[in-house]
């Protein structure tokens, strides 16, 4: 287990929330804490979970469950923002991959966290407006946007996919409710607004 946080961590207690972002992972899990305050995003801590040697499948599914709760009654997050598992050829890596967030998610809801899940490409395009950019880009958003300091960013970039995922949903969840209501085509606005088309 890596942990990586600032070098003066903030008080939990001063945030108006806390999400918990989580990338799940069956060899490694990573994990972030961005907390809102006065509107604004900060990074609280992030990690991440290593799990390569372990030989069970069963055993890294329980260490998963054990570690999410943890962190949860650690830092009280109120959201969990997950990513969702990519479609992959490989059917026995997808199904770990399954397990591996599913676990995480009961996790959470065991101690009554409500969950949001997230596309990777849904991420990208939110921290770095394309859904198509690589992790390394992602990473260097990140490390702007946070202005978090380069020698505590780890090198697995597992922590800072976590970190984004917390990051997507803080902008999808601090949207305007004016923006997030508006018709997303010109068919959807004719089929709200029939009186006002003639």
């Amino acid at each position: 287990m890596t942990n990586s946080t600032l070098p003066s961590e903030p008080d939990i207690k001063s945030f108006d929330r806390i999400i918990l972002g989580i990338d799940p992972g069956t060899n490694v899990m990573g994990y972030a804490l961005l907390g809102v305050k006065a509107k604004r995003p900060v990074l609280i801590a992030m990690g991440v979970l290593t799990l390569a040697k372990m030989d069970s499948h069963y055993l890294k599914l329980r260490r998963i469950y054990e570690r999410v709760q943890s962190i949860v009654d650690q830092y009280l997050p109120d959201e969990l923002s997950i990513e969702a598992p990519f479609f992959g050829k490989n059917v026995q890596s997808m199904l770990k991959l399954g397990r591996a967030q599913g676990v995480a998610m009961a996790a959470a809801l065991s101690r009554d966290v409500p969950i949001t899940e997230y596309e990777p490409r849904k991420i990208k395009q939110a921290i770095t407006g394309n859904g198509a950019a690589e992790k390394e880009q992602v990473r260097e958003m990140l490390i702007r946007i946070l202005s978090i300091p380069r020698d505590t960013i780890l090198p697995q970039l597992d922590a800072t996919d976590a970190l984004a995922a917390a990051l997507c949903h803080f902008y999808e969840t601090s949207r305007p409710l004016a923006y997030s209501s508006s018709p997303r085509s010109w068919k959807e606005f004719i089929a709200k607004n029939p009186s006002r088309v003639k």
